[in-house]
């Protein structure tokens, strides 16, 4: 028997008359009834543990991952279709892109069959779907001479000429070598066939790389001539900004000759508005090759950003060899049908997945560092631990009892801060991780652990018992088998959970800090004062407020506010467009125009670091969903990173930004 299956998907919202309704329409397109069969789908969107099945039953659910059945007894005939309804999700689906998008059939013998899949349709949504990046033309009058983004502190250039054929890079010096060859290979990457980089033999145009004493670490200054430019600075990251602003005026004047000029004297200096220029990638959720990842990297170099945050664990895998714990990739790093991960966010029943030897990592730190990029590895800890848990049971509390669940949907997600075994394990992961990550900054995540964590094992309750007395211990239990918030992250400073989370914390950082690196984490890191401030950094996500106010406190901050700088909100309300909603949405605009500093006072900018763009990849189930949403918003945050604030100009921005590269070469349809 050949077995063969479609599925349709449908969203109806709730009305005062029906709750919402998440249809399934399994279609049997092969020669034979089938009977005994289940049907498991994922996708970002989660059917929520207290829901209902209309015409079939739950078998299982995890997280995003759900296996149905129809009721006992059910034929399903050649042409015809079983349609259930699941009434209750975690939260409704506000994009396309938010529901099913893997399916697949077992059938009663244990064959695995997949099944195609078409995005959910919305009830009353019939515009066309969007993908690939938003097209922003050059327009035929710019308000400025030079395509450059980031815009610089100063442009006092004068003259114009046509655009040199290429540029002949004459450094002088180890450091203007460095970054020379630097920005040789990036513009062969980023460009392969615009020859940016050429010797006089083939008509480059002369630019002198040096040094100059006395500015910033990432300032340079460029002088321009008639027929020869020359980049000053004081350190190879600074030659290589100046490089890279040479080559974003010569690719403007070149491809629209008729709007940009390419300057015949004046100067351009410049330098940073902050110290801190990050961007954040998931690759737990989706897995990105060494290849992307690198890719990656050097577009974050064209943007000028400094700061490459590498999470590398979650729930849904692990992606970081450890020759301590081989448990950890050969196990955590897969998902499938039948594995301890199943399928999930949209990867099939088939294995799928994948992590990243040491080796690459290696290669991969060397490159962002030829490129003045910093790698900050993140293990997320103790929470958004499920994958690693499933390869190491041995980390659990043997005799904990009851289940919680994360607000992603995970149980008993959470490293156990009153067992022993687990701080063997963390501090064998940090020691590895440091040695290969030389920018001296280990991040632990630390955030969304659950209200409920820990409130059913007798070790953590005794804990939370020495540390608060029996009164903190009591109102914790009452928290046992609580599943917990599935519409939002808890909110745990002042429990029990914050107690037992701020003594794991300590003591991790204490072994960072014990190894001369800095400690990275999300906003509850600062929960109960467990880092010492001037050991650490906090990347606050939740709102401005709370940024505004944790620098206050005096914690060192950089800016990664959900309602602007997470990269996978969609552009926008509309159901055609992917992406996540629980923060809002944010078109380029939107994120070009948020301003960091508003609301700190004088003494809160002082801890104000910078800013990053948090790239999160539960949407990203293709690759053109990742340019839509990334592009052209990471040069936004890029030029929030680098331009002072009455500086920017989002005219001057949207003219510019259609000649900034994007990953995948995935445009949005005319």
């Amino acid at each position: 028997m050949t077995a063969s299956f479609s599925l349709v998907t449908t969203w109806t919202p709730a009305t005062d008359h029906e709750p919402l309704g998440y249809g399934l329409e399994l279609t049997n397109i092969g020669d034979e009834p089938v009977s005994g069969f289940q049907l498991g789908f994922s996708g970002p969107a989660r059917v929520d543990p207290h829901a209902t099945l209309e015409n079939g039953k739950l078998v299982k659910r995890l997280s995003n991952h759900t296996l149905v059945a129809p009721p006992d007894g059910f034929v399903l005939q050649p042409g015809d279709t079983w349609t259930a309804t699941a009434r209750g999700l975690s939260y409704g689906l506000r994009h396309w892109s938010d529901g099913a998008n893997s399916a697949y059939v077992v059938l009663a013998d244990g064959q695995v069959v997949t099944i195609p899949t078409k995005p959910t349709q919305g009830k009353g949504h019939n515009s066309p779907l969007l993908k690939g990046a938003a097209k922003f033309p050059v327009p035929t009058k710019a308000p400025v001479a030079h395509s450059i983004i980031p815009w610089p502190k100063s442009v006092a250039t004068t003259g114009g000429r046509i655009a040199p054929a290429g540029l002949d890079l004459q450094p002088q010096g180890e450091a203007a070598n460095r970054a020379a060859a630097a920005f040789a290979g990036l513009v062969h990457d980023l460009f392969p066939v615009e020859a940016l980089v050429r010797p006089a033999s083939e008509a480059g145009m002369p630019v002198h790389v040096t040094e100059k004493v006395g500015l910033g670490a990432e300032a340079y200054e460029l002088s321009f001539g008639e027929n020869s430019a020359t980049v000053a600075a004081s350190t190879r990251q600074g030659m290589l900004y100046g490089l890279v602003t040479i080559g974003q005026i010569l690719r403007g004047a070149r491809q629209y000759p008729h709007v940009f000029t390419f300057p015949t004297g004046g100067t351009i200096t410049d330098k940073p508005g902050f110290g801190f220029r990050g961007c954040h990638l998931d690759v737990a959720r989706q897995f990105y090759t060494g290849a992307e990842v690198g890719q990656f990297i050097k577009i974050m170099a064209w943007n000028k950003m400094n700061k490459f945050h590498w999470h590398l664990t979650e729930d849904e895998a692990w992606r970081i060899e450890i020759a301590a714990y081989p448990e950890l990739t050969e196990i955590g790093a897969w998902r499938g049908h039948g594995k301890a991960l199943p399928p999930l966010l949209g990867s099939g029943p088939q294995p799928t997945g994948g992590y990243y030897s040491k080796p690459v990592i290696r290669q991969i730190v060397a490159l962002a560092d030829s490129l003045g990029i910093a790698v900050i590895p993140e293990v997320d800890m103790p929470g958004h631990f499920y994958a690693a848990l499933q390869a190491l049971p041995q980390l659990r509390d043997p005799d904990e009892k009851g289940e919680y669940q994360s607000v992603q949907g995970f149980p008993n997600n959470s490293l156990n801060p009153a067992h022993e075994p687990v701080y063997t394990f963390v501090e064998t992961v940090i020691d590895e991780v440091l040695e290969m990550f030389p920018a001296g900054v280990f991040h632990l995540g630390a955030d969304e652990v659950p209200l409920a964590a820990w409130s059913g094992s007798p070790l953590a309750l005794d804990m939370l018992e020495r540390l608060a007395g029996p009164a903190m211990r009591d109102k914790h239990t009452k928290q046992f088998n609580v599943l917990g918030n599935h519409h939002g992250a808890d909110e745990i400073e002042g429990s029990p959970t914050a107690i037992l989370q701020a003594e794991f914390i300590k003591r991790v950082h204490g072994y960072i800090a014990s190894k001369g690196a800095i400690t990275g984490g999300w906003e509850e890191a600062a929960h109960g004062d467990a880092v010492d401030k001037d050991k650490s950094y906090v990347i606050g996500w939740r709102n401005v407020e709370i940024n505004a106010a944790l620098a206050e406190r005096g914690f060192d901050i950089v800016v990664s506010p959900g309602q602007r700088y997470y990269l996978d909100m969609a552009n926008g309300i509309s159901w055609a467009e992917p992406g996540a909603g629980w923060a809002g949405w944010s078109g380029p605009q939107e994120t070009y125009e948020f301003e960091a500093r508003e609301g700190f006072s004088e003494q809160g900018l002082k801890h104000l670091l910078g800013v990053q763009s948090c790239i999160w990849s539960e949407s990203m189930t293709d690759r053109a969903i990742f340019d839509r949403l990334v592009f052209p918003r990471l040069s936004a945050v890029a030029e929030a990173g680098w331009t002072l604030p009455e500086r920017k100009s989002w005219e001057r921005f949207k003219a510019l930004v259609g000649l900034m590269p994007i990953m995948y070469g995935h445009w949005a349809a005319e």
